[in-house]
């Protein structure tokens, strides 16, 4: 649900400054660097369709589901034509789970905390990676970070959760994807376009103490090693695997995205944190299932009142056997695949990127 843990983890301690804890370390590639070629799979690029939608029905009632898949090849320009027709003639978009924070700080104030939100970011008591993480971790720790992230010393006193996204960043764009959301802007400018209604499902968390809370963070051990070994064996082992859904996601290839894998490091990261004292005290271990829960609440009623609705949901929570659908269905749903009954789909490539791009 959230890709950029950094930035999520430090929003939850503040509502200010979240901008600071993405700044690259000294030395970080440049996002518009070549792409590294030693992989195989080659990222496809120009105009590309996209998936076709699942379809969620009761009566005559539909919900259009879109899913979506993270990272997404940079050059690649989405063809959105088909979803910004059913959004035209529909009631309603559900907007994906989502949560925010709520620190009730002002401008002014929110400037004055960043110094404490910089060295939230650090290991405390000012121990490097190198003490901080196992001689064989470390080690793979510099070869990925020399190729990735340059020769910057800055991210060496990093926790090793901001460390590792920091690093894992900078991999996705050195092989030429990214992590934009190229789908959620494109939903609600039609949205608005024909005056649609947009139902979010985002949850709230407030934090009466945002500076303390900072403080008691900046302060804590987090139980973060598997955060990071899972990051740097994505990093080693998945990048192929990476652009390979992408691609599919790019060239609307349903089967392949239905048979791959979405196992990442992110789970590994928030457990992190919603695991540790500080993170249960504050509530952040009920943020996910409580948006998880207000999606699903929301695609029922909206299954009830309207003809037609469109949402998107990332892969990771739409399918498998806990996954939206097969939650919809238990509750008496049909569940249609994409491509059945909306059209012939554009008969893509193959999603090594080897057709014609």
């Amino acid at each position: 649900m959230c890709s950029a843990v950094a930035a999520v983890l430090l929003a939850c301690l503040s509502a200010v400054g979240a901008a600071q804890a993405q700044t690259p370390a000294n030395g970080s590639a440049d996002p518009a660097a070549a792409p590294v070629v030693d992989l195989e799979t080659l990222v496809v690029s120009g105009d590309q369709p996209g998936p076709g939608l699942w379809q969620v029905r009761r009566g005559g009632n539909t919900l259009w589901v879109l899913g979506t898949v993270e990272p997404l090849p940079r050059r690649m320009r989405w063809m959105s034509a088909r979803v910004e027709g059913l959004v035209a003639q529909s009631q309603e978009l559900i907007e994906p789970p989502s949560f925010k924070v709520d620190a009730d700080v002002g401008l002014l104030r929110g400037l004055t905390m960043v110094p404490a939100l910089l060295r939230a970011r650090r290991n405390p008591e000012g121990r490097t990676l190198a003490e901080v993480l196992p001689p064989g971790t470390y080690a793979r720790w510099e070869a990925l970070k020399a190729r990735y992230l340059g020769r910057g010393d800055g991210v060496e006193r990093w926790r090793p959760i901001f460390a590792a996204q920091a690093l894992y960043e900078a991999a996705i764009r050195r092989s030429g994807m990214t992590l934009d959301d190229s789908v959620g802007p494109v939903l609600a400018r039609a949205a608005r376009r024909h005056r649609l209604r947009r139902t979010p499902t985002q949850v709230e968390l407030r934090i009466d103490e945002p500076r303390q809370a900072l403080r008691a963070f900046a302060a804590a051990d987090l139980d973060d090693g598997e955060c990071f070994e899972r990051t740097l064996q994505r990093i080693e082992t998945d990048l192929e695997g990476m652009r390979a859904r992408a691609n599919a996601w790019a060239l609307g290839d349903v089967a392949y995205l239905q048979r791959a894998r979405y196992d990442d490091q992110y789970r590994a990261c928030i457990r992190a944190v919603t695991s540790h004292a500080l993170g249960r005290q504050l509530g952040l271990d009920e943020l996910n299932a409580r948006a998880i829960d207000a999606w699903l609440q929301a695609a029922e009623a909206a299954l009830a009142a309207n003809a037609s609705t469109v949402s998107s949901l990332p892969m990771s929570l739409l399918l498998g056997e806990r996954g939206m659908l097969e939650r919809l269905r238990a509750r008496g749903y049909e569940v249609v695949p994409p491509g059945r009954s909306e059209g012939p789909s554009p008969a893509p490539s193959s999603p090594d990127g080897r057709g014609d791009q």
